[in-house]
């Protein structure tokens, strides 16, 4: 055979392998991101189930966001509790979003939101909140992103897969969420009291120490209150068919939290307890998790 033709099947398999090669990597799971499949919610316990809301598919973040996460891409550590794989607390809904934006930049896609510090958000009622970023979303954009309440809801709730748990992930609150009665030194009974709390260092745990929901999402249940998108106000339950925009109010004062934490009670940690907090402020129990689109 020719050299010449040697030459060229060789570079011809060179090249069949490469580009095999690189489908193979375009088409692996993000790192610590699940995908979430699409559809209508199942969880019976939801406050979204029976309402013909359809959500698109999306990719959520496996943990919460950790301390050595923030770190690679703020550069300084908040969080009150520290310990690399503990999840980053002591951020405000600020800070969530700043985060994403980062993260988008550093990892090569474009951000998500667009975030203006010069103008106060009209839609922002908070008398308190000295800050009022303006933050509106990048159409079309593949950046991190925090979840819509009702996308958080639906993965907490187990998505397609759910099995009507009253936790994520099942229902014994011990076996998948970290909250004020097992977070210390030792298990504590009775009613909550701070002082007790307090008394038994009831902190953070690990991220994925519990047992996971259906998609293999961990400690959506307790551990830390994690930040959604939207504001907090009464749901709007005459949504149809929507995409993964949805989102409840268009204005307000607080920043919509789920998930419960570990000072917080168990009925916090079950996926259709709501609540809201300044976009402004920390705690040592406010953390959140991102999105993705896929």
């Amino acid at each position: 055979m020719h050299p010449a033709t040697v030459s060229k099947r060789l570079f011809t398999v060179l090249f069949l392998i490469a580009c095999t090669v690189a489908a193979s990597v375009s088409a692996k799971e993000p790192d610590n991101l699940v995908f979430v499949e699409g559809g209508t919610f199942k969880n019976t316990n939801s406050n979204f189930y029976g309402k013909g809301i359809i959500l698109s598919g999306f990719y959520i973040g496996k943990y919460e966001i950790t301390q050595k996460e923030w770190i690679e891409v703020m550069g300084s550590n908040p969080s009150k509790f520290k310990g690399d794989n503990l999840p980053v607390e002591m951020v405000n809904w600020y800070d969530c979003v700043e985060y994403c934006n980062g993260r988008s930049i550093k990892e090569g896609f474009k951000p998500y939101y667009h975030i203006d510090e010069n103008k106060k958000d009209p839609n922002n009622e908070n008398t308190g909140d000295d800050i009022k970023w303006t933050v509106t979303i990048n159409a079309g954009a593949n950046g991190y992103r925090l979840p819509t309440e009702a996308e958080w809801e639906y993965a907490a709730g187990g998505g397609q897969m759910s099995k009507g748990y009253t936790y994520s992930g099942g229902n014994a609150v011990d076996e998948v969420a970290w909250y004020w009665k097992n977070s210390g030194d030792k298990n504590l009974t009775g009613f909550w009291s701070w002082p007790v709390v307090q008394k038994n260092n009831d902190k953070t745990k690990p991220v994925g120490g519990k047992q996971p929901n259906e998609l293999g999402l961990y400690d959506m249940s307790g551990n830390v209150r994690e930040f959604c998108w939207d504001w907090y106000g009464d749901l709007d339950l005459t949504w149809r068919v929507v995409q993964t925009d949805l989102q409840g109010s268009s204005s307000g004062s607080l920043r919509v939290w789920k998930g419960g934490g570990w000072m917080g009670g168990d009925f916090c940690c079950e996926p259709s307890f709501r609540a809201g907090y300044e976009p402004y402020n920390q705690a040592p129990d406010q953390g959140f998790r991102v999105c993705r689109g896929r």
